[in-house]
């Protein structure tokens, strides 16, 4: 059987390839288990794909990723989950020919379709104030813990698991400062707001002494009632519970508080880069999903200032295009 033969040799080659590049992300890049488990089944589908077409990874050219591209799209993949598969593929056949596996990049310009921009979900302004201002710090130690919660997320646009591995050493008082520890283990300062900052004292000082089991040896801030660390998906039960007690008619999970931390800064008119830095985003792009806040902003100030940017409903119903 040589060609089973072959078939084997193909398999396991890519098979080795791929995990050393996994090794590599994590190593090298810091990147995540979860990261790299996607990274695994995507390149593991890549790799039975060339070998039922006896490719080597030296064969492998543009317009053969490409065809494999349009395989997906027929295939019912998502949009997002085929540009995911491109991404993990450019870092792929980058990395191998950083390595001189291969002797040139087939996926240098590949591209994964123009996404669909997907637009974040957010809170208004009112309806974020109206659930933190529900929520009584005097109830102690639970409501002190989770307002100081969710004044933390709003304040400081963190991410659901910075949230639950922050410890209270990673607060800086003086200067009002957070260090987190963001994705890939990367460190980064984030600004401590005001009435986050009070919060956070009240519960340090009031509640979370009351959350610790004596002799535990739990070093992250935010305790559950069993006085061990909250998990990322109690997280999201206390905020949806909370929101669903004032009546609030969006889905408000953990991660809607960091895009609305990131719209209401562009809105009152922060900087996208200092934006950007603030949520720990590796990529400009990444951050720029919230431009679509700004250009509705700028036009609807150019509609209210300008001379001529107003609409006329009426004029413009009975106004036909030239040529029609």
């Amino acid at each position: 059987m040589p060609g089973h033969g072959g078939s084997l040799r193909r398999a396991m080659k890519y098979t080795t390839l791929i995990e050393q590049f996994l090794l590599y992300l994590a190593a090298e890049r810091g990147l995540s288990t979860n990261y790299r488990e996607g990274v695994r089944r995507s390149l593991t589908r890549f790799a039975q794909w060339c070998d039922e077409l006896a490719l080597q990874p030296g064969d492998i050219t543009e317009p053969l990723l490409a065809e494999y591209r349009a395989l997906l799209h027929a295939a019912g993949l998502r949009p997002s989950s085929c540009r995911i598969a491109m991404v993990h593929l450019r870092r792929f056949f980058r990395y191998l020919h950083s390595r001189g596996t291969i002797a040139t990049n087939p996926a240098e310009l590949l591209q994964g379709g123009r996404p669909g921009m997907k637009v974040p979900e957010t809170l208004t302004a009112e309806h974020v104030s109206r659930l933190l201002e529900s929520v009584d710090p005097s109830d102690i130690p639970l409501g002190a813990r989770d307002r100081a919660i969710l004044e933390l997320l709003y304040s400081s646009g963190l991410r659901v698991s910075e949230l639950t591995a922050l410890r209270p050493e990673q607060i800086d008082w003086d200067d009002m400062f957070l260090r987190v520890l963001g994705k890939g283990r990367k460190t980064r300062y984030v600004p401590l707001g005001g009435m986050a900052a009070t919060a956070l004292r009240h519960y340090m000082q009031h509640a979370r002494g009351k959350l610790l089991r004596p002799g535990s040896r739990t070093a992250v801030l935010f305790l559950s009632r069993r006085g061990g660390a909250l998990t990322r998906e109690r997280i999201r039960q206390i905020i949806k519970t909370r929101a669903a007690a004032v009546g609030l008619p969006e889905n408000v999970y953990p991660h809607i508080m960091r895009h609305s931390f990131a719209t209401h800064l562009l809105e009152n008119g922060a900087d996208l880069r200092v934006i950007q830095d603030m949520l720990g985003h590796a990529d400009l792009a990444t951050t720029q999903i919230y431009t679509h806040v700004e250009k509705k902003r700028l036009v609807s100030l150019h509609r209210h200032f300008h001379p001529r940017g107003r609409i006329n409903t009426d004029e413009a119903s009975s106004t036909t295009a030239p040529g029609d």
